[in-house]
């Protein structure tokens, strides 16, 4: 850091993205636990105006909790790196190729992990047919917090009726049956495992609202099956180039054991709103809320 008694953190939150809303939950959360840890902490609404905003602000570290595109996708790390300011999580290459979930999956696939079948294909094509045999699902292949998902079941008539706004080329998925399953990593470390719990799909809502979904953890799961989740995500972080903390997301099929297990995709910048799952388990493993947001701060201002 620049040697300053307080050091100067600047928060990046709000965004212009789908997902501003848990951007801007997520980012006054970190900029409450920041301060109270004894941060000097400015809160930014990341706008296009970003570069002199940030030019005036001279901040030590810029703490990223931006989600979705342009925040998470390698464009703003882009940024901080022009401007010479050490951010959190994943830089930009690692950033972008987690962000395209085609490009990841053959990261996954060249480390060994397993996924299951995918591909992409046009809108219109997938409005027009059954591209896969279902059930699979359909998502846009650059968001997440499961924005624009579409579950096609085993006994639907025919294909999905995608919404007007949906991007024109898309990814088709295999469905996964099985328990969601999450394990997040900070730097070489693989915390625990969180299984969720909802009454349908891990949607938007059931990630966000209160009540949406409920999290056993650490995860009640044969010693094999808890094992080889921390295995896939500290080697999926590594895969992606990832840096500070990720979250690797999961199925499993109880009935096949280990072979049921898939690996869904990481994301680089987890959420860290009162219902998120990594600031869930950092305390699981004994770390207090500040305490992870002051690691995630200090690891930004050591590796860049």
């Amino acid at each position: 850091m620049s040697g300053r008694a307080t050091p100067s953190v600047a928060v990046l939150m709000g965004g212009f993205s789908a997902e501003r809303e848990v951007s801007l939950a997520t980012g006054t959360g970190c900029a409450e636990a920041l301060r109270s840890e004894g941060f000097d902490v400015t809160e930014v609404d990341a706008g296009r105006d970003l570069p002199a905003v940030l030019a005036e602000l001279k901040p030590d570290v810029c703490f990223n909790a931006l989600h979705g595109r342009w925040g998470e996708d390698g464009c703003v790390q882009g940024v901080l790196e022009w401007m010479g300011i050490p951010y959190t999580h994943s830089g930009v290459f690692a950033s972008a190729l987690a962000m395209d979930k085609e490009r990841a999956k053959a990261a996954y696939v060249a480390a060994g992990l397993p996924v299951v079948d995918s591909r992409l294909a046009c809108r219109d094509e997938i409005a027009a047919r059954h591209v896969m045999e279902p059930p699979y699902v359909v998502k846009p292949y650059n968001e997440g917090s499961s924005v624009g998902v579409y579950i096609v079941h085993e006994a639907a008539n025919g294909p999905p009726k995608l919404a007007a706004d949906m991007p024109e080329i898309l990814m088709v998925e295999q469905f996964a049956p099985g328990r969601e399953l999450t394990t997040a990593v900070m730097g070489d470390r693989a915390l625990t495992v969180t299984d969720i719990l909802t009454d349908g799909w891990y949607d938007y809502d059931a990630k966000y609202k209160e009540g949406g979904s409920r999290h056993i953890c650490p995860a009640e799961l044969p010693q094999e099956i808890f094992a080889a989740c921390l295995d896939y995500a500290g080697r999926a972080h590594e895969a992606l180039g990832c840096k500070g903390v990720s979250r690797t997301d999961f199925r499993w099929d109880e009935a096949r054991g280990l072979d049921g297990l898939v690996l869904l995709e990481t994301n680089t910048q987890p959420g860290m709103t009162p219902t998120s799952l990594v600031p869930e388990q950092a305390e699981a493993c004994g770390m207090t809320f500040g305490q992870l947001c002051t690691w995630i701060v200090e690891d930004a201002s050591c590796n860049r």
